[in-house]
């Protein structure tokens, strides 16, 4: 890698704040922002739609290989497209979050998109935020964040953001879902959430958005500094 090849990989549990945080820094830097989060959704929501069973790999993965996941710039929000159909908001519904875990547990699924996230990573700077960036999808990262949030600060976030687009799941059950995707996520076979040797953790409890946008931009720039 070169000094115009920058890789930042931001890690950590359901609703700490990756991609919100993520897509600011790289707005920041200008660089290339992925979302493998809304990658997984949007094979469970393909999946789903198809009535495809989501512990069948065989018939994900195969449809998988045949499903177009493509990313535009927004704001607020990065849209998503799957075969060209907006599926933005729809990969953010309750039953989509609840049910992504399981196909994100799929070898077979893990190994396609992981190549599809380094292809993505190869086309030059980027920040990637998921569960397991810094340590399978670009374990070679100049820069690793790990950010965690106590569970309750997790769930208000999550209450606040359903509520915002007119979902109304009670504030205890968010907190009970994300304790399952908690021990979902860290417990798979393939690739669970850990965080990597060499990350930095970010407690963002108690911290803004701009808050933690400028702690990982101060972290970006000495690892530049020192690196180059």
């Amino acid at each position: 890698m070169n000094k115009q090849h920058i890789q930042v990989a931001i890690d950590g549990p359901a609703s700490a704040g990756k991609s919100t945080v993520a897509k600011l820094v790289a707005k920041k830097f200008g660089y290339v922002y992925c979302d493998t989060g809304a990658m997984y959704r949007s094979v469970t929501l393909k999946a789903m739609h198809e009535k495809i069973d989501l512990t069948d790999e065989t018939k994900i993965v195969a449809m998988l290989k045949q499903t177009k996941i493509a990313f535009t710039p927004g704001d607020p929000v990065q849209h998503v497209f799957v075969d060209d159909i907006e599926v933005t908001d729809d990969i953010r519904q309750p039953e989509i979050t609840n049910s992504v875990s399981t196909v994100a547990k799929l070898a077979g699924v893990r190994h396609e998109l992981v190549n599809r996230q380094r292809e993505i990573a190869d086309v030059g700077n980027i920040v990637m935020d998921g569960r397991d960036i810094g340590t399978a999808v670009l374990p070679n990262a100049q820069v690793k964040i790990y950010l965690i949030a106590s569970v309750s600060e997790r769930a208000e976030r999550r209450y606040k953001e359903n509520i915002s687009k007119g979902i109304n799941t009670p504030l205890e059950q968010l907190k009970k879902e994300i304790e399952i995707r908690d021990q979902k996520d860290s417990t798979r076979k393939v690739s669970p959430l850990t965080k990597a040797q060499d990350a930095i953790e970010v407690d963002t409890t108690s911290m803004s958005i701009d808050q933690v946008v400028e702690k990982i931009t101060k972290i970006i720039n000495e690892r530049i500094k020192s690196e180059f």
